[in-house]
């Protein structure tokens, strides 16, 4: 643990969190799947695209939204997003009445784009990057009023993220590996706070693609820094820079982060589908495909958190044919 434990998401937290979202989020199950060549290890994976919203985005979402006092939540809340922040924080301020106003990118995919306008948000597009959106998003609040729901980098957040891993404990207190996507590290940072609390012996390994090694960058680093322009299919994980709150928690409980290159991402999408009759977007299939590519090694009961499948048809189809 490092010296900023104090200032980290307890266990507490994610639980009052859970308790929060009781009614509202899925209690999304563990699935077993059978990996080509995998041999003794089991393999589960944690299908969020079966989330209301179609992701993992909103635990952390309505958990911060819920929060806000109702004169403060009525002014309604701005979200800066690669696509499935804003559908969640869309969902969530239906779910309270409230109006939402999205940022996402000007190459945000059909899906995530037509998911947030269905749920009631109004949608503007601002550049290609975090900072891009992350500072419309600002001029928005300025300009209008509202208060700004951050994508990841926040305790609240984070807690809600959280309470992913708190279910995988849960459901398998017997489980050794974890697999979770790194993009903001909003998921990974709650993931694995959880883990870590209520299965200590477990790793926790954060995936991320390999044209947006932020999190490996700043862990060589020691600090958060940017990476000089990201790209790739995993769309949702192209963030150029970890947040400095989640990497405190990566420092404090993350075993280790890999890569995973684009061409990997297809055939773990591909097995999904065919097997277990799940349509999964590129990034919600890089912990998968992080261990059908060898990259990560499953070792004794394993878990692989599928963060979202918000992936339109003729998307779908361009990959799987490529």
């Amino acid at each position: 643990m490092t010296a900023v434990a104090s200032t980290l998401v307890t266990i507490d937290a994610i639980r009052d969190a859970a308790r929060l979202l009781e009614g509202i989020a899925i209690h999304t199950p563990l699935l077993p799947v059978e990996l080509p060549g995998n041999a003794g290890a089991r393999v589960w994976v944690k299908p969020e695209m079966l989330q209301r919203g179609g992701a993992f985005k909103l635990r952390g979402a309505y958990n911060f939204i819920a929060r806000l006092s109702p004169e403060v939540r009525a002014r309604g809340v701005v979200a800066p997003s690669s696509g499935n922040h804003a559908q969640a924080v869309a969902l969530a301020a239906k779910l309270f009445g409230v109006s939402a106003t999205v940022v996402m990118p000007t190459t945000v995919s059909p899906a995530k784009r037509s998911g947030a306008e269905r749920l009631g948000a109004r949608v503007e597009l601002a550049g290609t990057t975090t900072f891009d959106r992350w500072n419309r998003a600002v001029e928005i609040v300025a300009a209008e009023g509202g208060t700004m729901v951050p994508p990841y980098d926040d305790a609240t957040i984070i807690a809600g993220q959280g309470t992913t891993g708190l279910e995988i404990a849960e459901s398998l207190p017997s489980v050794m590996t974890v697999l979770v996507p790194v993009g903001g590290g909003g998921l990974s940072a709650g993931v694995a706070t959880a883990i870590k609390a209520l299965v200590p012996g477990a790793r926790v390994i954060g995936v991320e693609p390999a044209g947006a090694p932020k999190l490996s960058k700043a862990r060589e680093a020691g600090k958060p820094v940017a990476v000089k322009g990201s790209g790739g299919m995993a769309d949702g994980l192209l963030a150029i820079q970890i947040g400095d709150v989640t990497f405190a928690h990566h420092q404090a409980y993350l075993d280790d982060v890999v890569t995973v290159d684009d061409r990997a991402l297809a055939p773990a999408m591909r097995l999904l589908l065919d097997r277990l009759k799940l349509v999964c977007e590129p990034s919600g299939a890089i912990t998968l495909a992080a261990l059908m590519s060898g990259v990560v090694k499953p070792r004794g009961d394993t878990v692989a958190v599928l963060s979202g499948g918000n992936i339109e048809w003729d998307g779908l189809k361009a990959v799987l044919e490529a």
